[in-house]
């Protein structure tokens, strides 16, 4: 091993510490990358020669080489946006990305999430690759393939017919008995109270329901919801169409302990009849409208039969509705668009009616440190990555934050840190080389 051989370990070591600034230059230049992983240089000792000394035979090391260059997938910080559709993953998941202008063939995999929605309503990053994910059916559950995120944005979700009304009423219990029962032609003087509500059919018509109050006795009331019967079959517009009655039981101490319905058939509340202390029976008994009395004549479901969750009290205040809702809902178009925390599409509808479109998924990989980078903030899968495993939130693959980006990993200080032995390092081994060539200059010297 001659005296030269130095100079090519020092030119190892140049090249090696050069490739090492070339990795810290790219990792400042993506400091402010969104989703971007830093990356580290790993040397290792080139091959040794051996030399024979006194002492026998020993290795002389020839220089040094780039054994990898390694890409670190530790966590990024959150930054909080204000679009809904910016995503950030905690976690070892990917979103899976896919380009379109090869139809969707292969699978590239980000974790930069700033994400929007298209003219034609695809999810897509900002180089217009589609965000992949899966349908659902209409249980929520995912089906089928990976497939483009979109949404319909001229959709029109469908109506949803009204089945349960809930009243929350207090009936005044210092109201006078009115015998005689209700009289649909004359319901202010046969009832001490009404309320109503609006309710939908099965097309998403609306229709004022009203439920009218009469005091039998003490502790005891009648119900009677109508509608205008020139809503019904049979029915004649501008009069009262009764479409379901019954009767309330209170005890002594104004509470609900029993409902009867239009047959006679008596509900109770309590497990032990008439005793409040005792557990309340499972399912709520509720009373409903009379079958196949909705048979509205504007073409919709002629089955259509509501319940009342008659949540009541008798106490001696003046009757008033607490609260009442009914969970029907009239067809509405596509207002707005976002994604929740669980990776779902979510569509609002001007009906007031949020509805999952589709479910965002993400990828995970056993050896994500291989995966091959392919530019703008994207990674394909390789031969010493794994293949990826694709789940949603929940199985182990991440979790998803809305309205929030991962930003870049790099730590600045370690990279300057890192800056300052690496350009130490290049300066060492050009020294080493203008050192040996000052030893060779010695020896061509030796003839003179």
């Amino acid at each position: 091993m001659g005296i030269s051989s130095s100079l090519y370990s020092g030119v190892s070591g140049l090249n090696a510490n050069a490739n090492a600034m070339s990795v810290l230059g790219d990792n400042l230049a993506n400091a402010n990358t969104v989703g971007f992983k830093s990356s580290r240089t790993i040397f290792g000792d080139l091959l040794s020669s051996q030399v024979s000394g006194s002492g026998g035979i020993s290795q002389v090391g020839r220089g040094v080489g780039l054994s990898t260059v390694d890409t670190i997938f530790s966590q990024g910080t959150f930054e909080n946006t204000e679009t809904n559709t910016d995503l950030a993953v905690e976690g070892a998941g990917f979103f899976i990305v896919s380009d379109p202008s090869t139809g969707n063939s292969n699978n590239n995999y980000t974790r930069a999430g700033a994400f929007r929605f298209n003219a034609e309503g695809y999810l897509i990053n900002p180089e217009g690759y589609n965000v992949m994910g899966y349908q659902l059916d209409d249980n929520g559950n995912t089906v089928g393939d990976l497939v483009p995120i979109w949404a319909n944005t001229q959709s029109f979700t469908p109506s949803g017919p009204t089945s349960n009304i809930i009243l929350n009423t207090n009936l005044d219990s210092d109201s006078p008995a009115i015998p005689g029962g209700f009289v649909a032609t004359d319901p202010t003087n046969s009832s001490n109270y009404a309320t109503s509500i609006q309710v939908f059919d099965s097309l998403g018509s609306t229709h004022l329901m009203t439920t009218y109050f009469t005091k039998t006795s003490d502790q005891n009331w009648d119900w009677n919801t109508v509608v205008d019967g020139g809503e019904v079959t049979g029915g004649t517009a501008g009069a009262l169409e009764i479409v379901g009655h019954g009767s309330l039981g209170f005890d002594a101490s104004g509470d609900l302990i029993h409902i009867i319905d239009e047959d006679g058939t008596q509900h109770e509340l309590y497990t032990d009849a008439g005793d409040t202390s005792s557990d309340p029976v499972y399912p709520r008994p509720t009373a409903t409208t009379s079958a196949d009395a909705l048979d509205w004549v504007n073409g919709a479901v002629q089955t259509q039969q509501i319940s009342l969750d008659m949540q009541t009290s008798q106490y001696a205040s003046p009757s008033v509705v607490v609260s009442q809702e009914q969970n029907g809902f009239g067809t509405g178009t596509l207002v707005k668009l976002s994604v929740d925390e669980f990776g779902n599409v979510v569509g609002n509808f001007s009906n007031g009616t949020p509805r999952m479109l589709m479910r965002i998924p993400l990828a995970k990989f056993t050896n994500p440190s291989a995966l091959t980078k392919i530019g703008s903030n994207m990674y394909a899968q390789s031969t010493t990555s794994g293949v990826p495993v694709v789940g949603t939130v929940g199985s182990g693959v991440g979790k998803i934050f809305t309205n929030a980006l991962e930003l870049s990993n790099v730590d600045m200080a370690q990279e300057f840190v890192k800056m300052i032995t690496t350009q130490r390092g290049f300066s060492a081994n050009s020294k080493t080389i203008t050192t040996t060539d000052e030893m060779l200059a010695e020896v061509i010297n030796l003839k003179r």
